[in-house]
């Protein structure tokens, strides 16, 4: 497909806003047309777009969890819904461990889940201790050697909070050294966006997937790929004990080839199937500095693991049903576990091979068939693209979303901001999608 079809994407979400199923449906035909010829015809796609909600600010729902099993009680942040999130209320996280902290510090919350076995929370923080360091500079580039980890629990909901402390690996290692091959100051380890979501696996360890940066030979940072960055995708495996604390060991690495991804291994994210075989997606890149060719595929990365996370097969790219391509550019995704078993794949897909980070639209979501680890093609349901009126306000971003089940629906909620103009302005998207 070519530049016709992205205009004609546009033009059919511009005729279609007074409905959203119509557009999404519209969608669906048109990407059926690229896929596999034995999903494109007269098949159900399992998908269905409710609703979709525009507003100016950040919904509390963007990022927020139950509080526990059972109720409809939701915590975001420093607010708190009872009633599955129709209203929220400030209640500020008690203690404030950041209070006193060197200015410049920071504790960015950028992963949390509830425990349905014992009750209790987790909440996971990207750390800087720098001083002075500029809290206006989104990704200060001093990051990439001083990210660490730390983390809360909380075991009445998310009402208080028992501490606040680095991740550290049990054994032999320190804050400055916390895990294998990660050297604070010299290299670090830090969750890179929402899908790298935590979850407790059927045997109750808790997982959370997370980047780590490299040190070279020369004690600098190793970046074969000449890539923006380039790091290794981990996995945190964690077991509670018997103070309301968790034991740390980190995974092997999971690796990439730089002659395949200039990035390596970016924003890892993850679900455990029935089997109790873990699967995981990684973001990727094929851009290098200062070039401005991208012959190499941009693509998604997946990687299986049978032994609880500990180890991972080589990753190999994310594909559909019948070996068609998924181009996707170096943006986040996420793998989603819905309560009825089934699993999907959301995230950014171009119909031809990316420019590295762009374009960062449409946003799909599909399903992943569990047998072969293969994306149903006939399943692939447009979320949102880019409209002819998006073009006057500057380049648009579709990425960094958040994904939840609703507990009372089972529908599946995904929120998003609408960035523009390199980010420099957004709006927010609330969509919810049914299964069928």
């Amino acid at each position: 497909m070519n530049n016709t079809y992205l205009s004609c994407m546009a033009y059919l979400h511009t005729i279609c806003r007074s409905s959203l199923f119509s557009f999404s449906t519209l969608c669906l035909i048109i990407f059926a047309a690229d896929l596999p010829a034995q999903n494109a015809v007269g098949q159900q796609t399992g998908l269905r777009m409710v609703s979709r909600k525009v507003t100016s600010d950040m919904p509390h729902i963007h990022g927020s969890i139950y509080t526990d099993h059972k109720a409809l009680s939701l915590r975001s942040g420093d607010f708190i819904s009872v009633d599955n999130g129709e209203s929220w209320v400030e209640k500020p996280i008690t203690p404030n461990f950041a209070l006193g902290l060197p200015f410049g510090f920071r504790r960015d919350l950028v992963a949390s889940l509830s425990d349905s076995r014992n009750g209790r929370i987790l909440t996971v923080f990207n750390s800087l201790d720098l001083e002075n360091l500029d809290p206006g500079i989104r990704e200060p580039p001093v990051a990439q050697k001083s990210y660490y980890l730390r983390y809360k629990i909380s075991d009445d909901g998310g009402k208080t909070w028992k501490f606040d402390e680095p991740i550290v690996q049990k054994g032999d290692f320190t804050a400055k050294n916390p895990l294998p091959g990660v050297f604070i100051g010299k290299n670090s380890i830090y969750v890179g966006d929402r899908g790298s979501k935590p979850l407790v696996t059927n045997k109750g360890k808790i997982l959370v997937p997370a980047q780590t940066t490299i040190v070279g030979e020369n004690g600098e940072l190793f970046n074969p790929g000449n890539g923006h960055t380039y790091t290794d995708a981990v996995v945190l495996i964690g077991s509670w004990t018997k103070d309301n604390k968790i034991a740390w060991e980190m995974s092997d690495r999971i690796i990439g080839d730089p002659k395949r991804s200039t990035r390596g291994m970016i924003e890892p994210t993850v679900i455990e199937l029935k089997n109790g075989h873990l699967v995981m997606v990684m973001r990727g890149s094929n851009e290098q500095k200062g070039g401005k060719s991208h012959t190499l595929p941009g693509y998604k990365w997946l990687s299986v693991s049978k032994n609880g996370g500990k180890s991972w097969t080589r990753p190999e790219p994310l594909a559909f049903e019948g070996g068609k391509e998924l181009f996707s550019p170096s943006s986040m995704s996420t793998l989603f576990k819905h309560s009825s078993g089934r699993c999907f794949w959301i995230g950014n897909r171009t119909p031809e091979n990316n420019k590295g980070n762009l374009p960062r639209w449409p946003l799909v979501c599909a399903e992943l068939n569990t047998k072969d680890l293969k994306l149903i093609g006939s399943s692939v349901l447009v979320l949102d693209t880019q409209e002819d009126t998006d073009k006057l306000r500057g380049r648009l971003d579709i990425s960094h979303f958040s994904v939840m089940e609703d507990r009372k629906s089972k529908e599946i909620i995904i929120t998003y901001p609408r960035s523009y103009n390199a980010y420099k302005s957004q709006e927010w998207v609330i969509t919810r999608v049914a299964i069928n």
